[in-house]
Order: structure tokens, then C-alpha cells, then sequence
């Protein structure tokens, strides 16, 4: 299975957040979203969610 990655430093952010997030699609997602509500003060919703899954690509090899 393919690891998948979200990386902050792709969306703008005021507090020019460069937290970048690995694993297996689930958990990204969790922790990502986890991330969002937590620094980036966004609310809970199926479409953060969602948005944040839409965010994710594979991670490369060796980064």
C-alpha cells in the first residue's frame, strides 16, 4: 500500500505551518484533520475531512 503524505507547507497558513504528516491513508487523515482543528483552529466537519483526504499524495520514496 501506497503511504500518503499531508504536508502544511502546501496550503496557505498564517502561522506558516511546515508540519508534514506520513503513514497509511486513515491515519493521515486522522492526524491531519486532528492538526487542523487543534493549530489551524479549523471546525470538525465531514467537509474538513474530505478536504483533507483530497490534499494527500503518495509520498516518494526517500523524502
Amino acid at each position: 500500500m501506497t503511504r500518503k503524505v499531508a504536508d502544511c507547507r502546501k496550503a496557505p497558513s498564517v502561522s506558516n505551518c511546515t508540519l508534514r504528516i506520513a503513514g497509511e491513508e486513515e491515519e493521515v487523515v486522522r492526524a491531519a484533520t486532528e492538526h487542523a482543528i487543534s493549530v489551524h483552529e479549523h471546525q470538525d466537519s465531514p467537509e474538513l475531512r474530505q478536504m483533507v483526504r483530497d490534499s494527500l499524495e503518495d509520498e516518494k520514496p526517500g523524502i
